[in-house]
């Protein structure tokens, strides 16, 4: 029922702040675990980095969420270590561990060995992907691209894979701000470059994933994270809308907005009123159902999706989002529950739009 009604410009004309009949809708990691068709590629491929680098799966597994559901955008299924893992750095990921890199920046020798991934050659099985996939949408739903921002990149490189304190990361950033600052640098231009790159295969948006910004505080988010994320957003100019999302970062909305991005992403933890308040008109915003409450019965998954909705209130300017990724144990049909919500209240928002 929610795969019949779709428009194809809905998700690039929220974005723009333009007039929209209803507020269109995607969600985080929406081609993953929770969905068996995915969990049938991904055994197919064999592993989660062969389904990343085979461009006829990762296409697959980006229209599967398009098929069921009908949402307003794809996003390009890949993973956001995938420059780092070009840069050289041996990405490995291990069930139940996560990612983990055999070779970590520690130092500025590791530095000076980085250099920028030609993204038409050690990249182009992303490229291959987004140019496969836009021409099997066939116009009728718009493509993201995307990337890690520099700073969530860089603490995965410096830390090795995941980390709960970033003691490493926040101790190159302290003790070591030059080096730090040397490998931002070489992340921001490879991020910039590979950006370009998936623009110029077909992306239509890109998305900036910056997952462990919020970790450092309010000084340090601007000088080492938001500054290089305004250098990709300068870099992109007159190109494709690019937005940002930084986990944990509701307290920075008014200097992320001056980057010139054409939308946030809010996690959860920020009123979609309160933040529309804080940015005005100088920005879209994104998001940011908080993904419990699809584990909640469909009386609760509509009642949220309809507060979301009023917390931002009429008018153009709102894409529909959870406030981080979908997870794998949530059941398909509340995610219709929510898409059909979206569908079926949102017009009621845009009567003046």
């Amino acid at each position: 029922m929610a795969a019949a009604e779709t428009f194809p410009d809905l998700f690039l004309r929220a974005l723009r702040r333009e007039p929209v009949p209803r507020t269109p809708v995607w969600i985080m990691r929406q081609a993953g675990r929770y969905l068996p068709e995915y969990r049938a590629t991904r055994a197919q491929a064999g592993d989660f980095l062969t389904l990343c680098r085979t461009p006829e799966l990762a296409c697959e597994v980006t229209l599967q969420p398009i098929r069921r559901y009908g949402f307003d955008a794809a996003i390009i299924f890949s993973d956001i270590l995938t420059v780092p893992d070009a840069m050289g750095l041996g990405l490995k990921l291990d069930e139940g561990i996560g990612p983990r890199f055999d070779r970590p920046i520690r130092s500025a020798a590791d530095v000076a060995r980085l250099g920028v991934p030609d993204p038409n050659s050690d990249l182009r099985y992303v490229m291959d992907a987004v140019r496969v996939t836009r021409a099997a949408l066939g116009g009728t739903t718009p493509l993201i691209g995307f990337a890690g921002s520099p700073w969530t990149l860089a603490s995965y490189a410096i830390e090795g894979g995941g980390s709960r304190d970033f003691k490493l990361a926040k101790g190159m950033l302290y003790g070591d701000p030059a080096t730090a600052h040397r490998l931002l640098d070489v992340l921001a231009e490879a991020v910039s470059v590979y950006l370009k790159a998936q623009i110029a295969a077909g992306a239509q948006a890109v998305m900036l994933f910056d997952t462990w910004g919020g970790v450092l505080s309010t000084a340090a988010y601007a000088e080492f994270s938001l500054r290089y994320m305004a250098r990709i957003v300068d870099d992109l100019a007159g190109t494709v809308p690019v937005i940002l999302f930084t986990k944990g970062g509701g307290a920075w909305l008014e200097m992320q907005a001056e980057t010139g991005a054409a939308a946030l992403g809010l996690d959860w933890t920020v009123s979609m009123g309160a933040a529309r308040a804080r940015v005005g008109d100088r920005v879209a915003l994104q998001g940011n159902l908080d993904p419990a409450i699809l584990l909640a019965p469909e009386a609760v998954i509509r009642a949220e999706v309809g507060r979301v909705l009023e917390s931002f209130g009429p008018g153009t300017g709102h894409v529909f989002n959870l406030g981080h990724g979908i997870t794998p144990d949530v059941d398909p049909t509340a995610v219709a529950v929510l898409v059909d919500a979206v569908r079926e209240l949102s017009p009621l928002h845009h009567r003046t739009a």
